[in-house]
């Protein structure tokens, strides 16, 4: 029986849906073409993740054998994967969002895709398409999250990632590699870098506000300078991650503790010692502020400032101080946790 009624919505995916509600009056002239999707207002939805966010996409009209067939453009490929298809009666998901995406569907004329849980590989651009034989049209529309940009090298020095390694690294602090969109926004805000690092399409930039010497020279204009695309395997640089708002908390344990009892805190009070990411999230998000550096998961040592004072680094500007990668071994640190 579930096998019947499976083949039987499958065929009215590809069956031509009810006619049109608009019908021509015998010899009256054909009506101009008319154009079936309404553009959005704001084709710029901004959310954060694990929030649910809706993408509009709305007829003026149903023509026949219509599909409605939603898609994301990967910037890492530029291909575009195909999300659901729907012909206003039926639909059908495809790939990993599948379980996280559903048709508004508030009325019949009604295409707009809603995206629950989001998670940071949510964030692009997308395509509502309108499938109609020869008058096929689409829009697009951004999903945009709200984060925060943080270069990140390892342990081991500078320009030691080739790309497959920088975009697990960002993985692994609960982050991506940030799209140039991401990196230009965050230069605009205040982001001054000189090591030049992979972002998500595959090619190397670095963002310099103050022009100096070391970074290009003084004649240079301040702005997202670029390296092009590089070689993925053999082409090493540092990561520029970006990250967005988390689902949980991010607090600071006092303490003189090595790297292995900062752990062993964490997880005494049922939590795990916080990502590099989510120590930025809380910064950009909770407005973490402590001059107490602490063990990260990488084994970093870091402390948030979002109120620069002089005895907190002395730096002008607020941000994410780092000490680097002490020894292990080092009892000088408490630690940062995180619990979701």
């Amino acid at each position: 029986m579930h096998r019947l009624l499976l083949l039987g919505c499958l065929w009215l995916l590809a069956a031509p849906p009810a006619s049109s509600i608009f019908q021509r009056p015998t010899g009256s002239p054909a009506p101009p073409r008319l154009q079936y999707l309404l553009e959005p207002l704001h084709p710029t939805v901004h959310t954060q993740r694990g929030a649910t966010a809706t993408l509009p996409c709305v007829l003026r009209a149903l023509p026949r054998n219509y599909r409605v067939k939603w898609s994301k453009v990967e910037p890492a490929n530029y291909r575009e994967s195909i999300i659901i298809i729907t012909n206003g009666l039926y639909h059908k998901n495809y790939g990993p969002l599948s379980p996280r995406v559903r048709l508004r569907h508030s009325h019949r004329y009604d295409a707009s895709l809603t995206i629950t849980d989001v998670a940071l590989e949510d964030e692009g651009r997308y395509r509502c398409q309108l499938i109609n034989g020869l008058e096929d049209e689409s829009v697009s529309l951004v999903l945009h999250l709200e984060g925060v940009v943080f270069p990140y090298q390892p342990s081991n020095g500078r320009y030691k990632f080739n790309y497959h390694e920088a975009k697990r690294a960002c993985e692994q602090q609960d982050s991506r590699l940030a799209t140039y969109q991401q990196l230009y926004k965050a230069w605009t805000e205040g982001l001054d870098w000189c090591n030049a690092g992979w972002i998500l399409d595959g090619t190397v930039h670095y963002p310099i506000i103050n022009s100096r010497e070391p970074c290009g020279g003084r004649l240079l204009l301040p702005g997202v300078r670029t390296y092009g695309a590089r070689d993925k395997q053999k082409d090493r640089f540092d990561a520029f991650c970006f990250t967005s708002a988390l689902q949980g908390q991010v607090y600071f344990i006092r303490g003189h503790l090595n790297f292995k009892e900062a752990g062993q805190a964490c997880r005494n009070h049922g939590a795990a010692i916080a990502k590099v990411g989510q120590l930025y999230s809380a910064w950009k998000f909770s407005q973490l502020d402590r001059c107490d550096g602490g063990w990260l998961a990488d084994g970093s040592v870091r402390y948030p400032i979002t109120t620069p004072r002089e005895r907190c680094g002395g730096l002008p500007d607020p941000g994410v101080r780092s000490f680097g990668f002490p020894s292990k071994e080092m009892r000088t640190y408490g630690t940062y946790c995180f619990v979701g």
